[in-house]
């Protein structure tokens, strides 16, 4: 019979907490724009945001494998079996920290962050996988926003354009019901995404203490995560929808179809291609970009700046914490 050390349990059941306040923290990326122009309620927004995360978290594994062992070089931890528990820390200290302060940052990079701030207490700067960090990671970091803001600008320019002659009334009921299918997009690809984080560091988990001979997510960590966020998007986190879905600019049917179905092709893509993106970065700049697409003015861009400087501060900010923490679960003997 195996085994499983009290250390692993732990380890799981608290990647199970950060993927469910994850699920929280993130359930403003689906249903902010939905809600704010009334196309559904809250309760029913949320409930379904919750399903489809639960059925988008399903759909692969590339970016679990990222996580697994894209950011840190699985031969040089392969004997610290707190590392995980460390990098979790430090990204669940984050994630409450910004969502107290209701700022749309990501738990992604917060999960990063740690992975790589509790390696590097670890084993130096050596355990780090520095290419995969840079191609999978940096670059998206950076172009992800870039795609989520040109994709909003761009197709909301083009549905102006071609519905420059059409009744508004008829446009914006046209476009109720056509945000419903967006917004569930947007929950399926935030599930698709996001969950897979949390896969990939239990997987990892697994692969530290022996228990799975290769990084492969198994079966039941698909379904554990996959309920986790579901649960944690059917709590909300509503002062995060509120950031999104009134602070940036104010949004109509038409303007929060364009924002999702932007954004979701983007967190598709990126999801195929094994980057584990910030949903949060590429909904906000979705939004900002349906907004300039309409004047510069229309955006307010003081919101923008403190959201962009939480995303600047994400990845060193939950590192720096996980590296505490490891020190810290070293000297009480956690860690040896």
């Amino acid at each position: 019979m195996l085994e499983i050390p009290l250390l692993l349990v732990a380890i799981v059941a608290i990647a199970l907490i950060f993927d469910f306040t994850n699920g929280a923290h993130d359930s403003a990326n689906a249903i902010a724009t939905i809600v704010s122009t009334k196309v559904l309620s809250p309760r029913t927004a949320v409930m379904m945001a919750a399903a489809l995360n639960l059925a988008g978290a399903f759909l692969g594994e590339e970016v679990a494998h990222t996580i697994g062992s894209g950011i840190v070089r699985t031969d040089m931890v392969m004997g610290c079996q707190g590392l995980v528990l460390a990098a979790l820390l430090g990204a669940i200290f984050w994630n409450v920290l910004t969502w107290y302060w209701g700022l749309p940052s990501s738990s992604s990079h917060a999960l990063i962050g740690g992975l790589i701030g509790s390696a590097v207490a670890y084993n130096g700067f050596d355990s780090l996988n520095f290419m995969s960090i840079v191609n999978k990671v940096l670059l998206p970091l950076v172009f992800s926003p870039m795609a989520g803001f040109l994709g909003g600008y761009l197709l909301m320019l083009g549905l102006s354009w071609m519905f420059i002659r059409a009744n508004p009334r008829r446009i914006n009921t046209s476009f109720r019901k056509l945000q419903i299918v967006s917004a569930a997009f947007m929950a399926t690809s935030h599930g698709l995404n996001d969950a897979q984080k949390t896969m990939g560091i239990i997987t990892l988990a697994l692969y530290i203490f022996h228990v799975i001979p290769e990084i492969h997510v198994p079966i039941w960590v698909k379904a554990a995560c996959a309920l986790a966020m579901g649960l944690g998007t059917a709590m909300g986190g509503w002062k995060i929808v509120k950031t999104m879905g009134h602070k940036i600019f104010k949004l109509e049917p038409i303007h929060g179809f364009a924002a999702e179905t932007a954004a979701s092709l983007v967190i598709t893509g990126a999801s195929f291609l094994g980057a584990p993106i910030s949903t949060t970065h590429t909904i906000s700049t979705s939004i900002l970009g349906v907004g300039a697409s309409k004047r510069l003015s229309a955006v307010r861009w003081g919101v923008a700046k403190s959201m962009v400087v939480a995303w600047v501060l994400t990845i060193p900010a939950s590192a720096v914490v996980a590296a505490i923490c490891f020190e810290g679960l070293y000297l009480v003997g956690v860690i040896k």
